[in-house]
C-alpha cells in the first residue's frame, strides 16, 4: 500500500488555473499570483497576500496581510 505524505511541504494548491486567470485583488483590481509556499495569493501591485483555506481563496481585504517589502515601496 502506497503512503501519502500529508506534510505541508508537499501540499499543492488545488485552485483551477482558469480561476487564477480571472481572480484579482479586490482593492487594486490587479492580478494575483500564488505565493511560493502555495498558502496564499499575492497581489502583484499592492503586495497583499490573500489566504487560501481548504483550497478556497479568501479574497477579502480585511483577511489579507501585507508583505513587508510592499510596505516599504508604498512609503517611498
Amino acid at each position: 500500500m502506497e503512503s501519502v505524505d500529508a506534510t505541508p511541504y508537499n501540499y499543492h494548491m488545488a485552485i483551477d488555473p482558469k480561476l487564477l486567470e480571472i481572480l484579482a485583488c479586490p482593492l487594486c483590481k490587479t492580478p494575483v499570483k500564488t505565493t511560493p509556499d502555495k498558502k496564499g495569493l499575492k497581489c502583484v501591485k499592492c503586495g497583499r497576500i490573500y489566504p487560501v483555506e481548504d483550497d478556497i481563496p479568501i479574497m477579502l481585504v480585511d483577511e489579507a496581510r501585507i508583505e513587508k517589502t510592499a510596505r516599504r515601496k508604498a512609503r517611498a
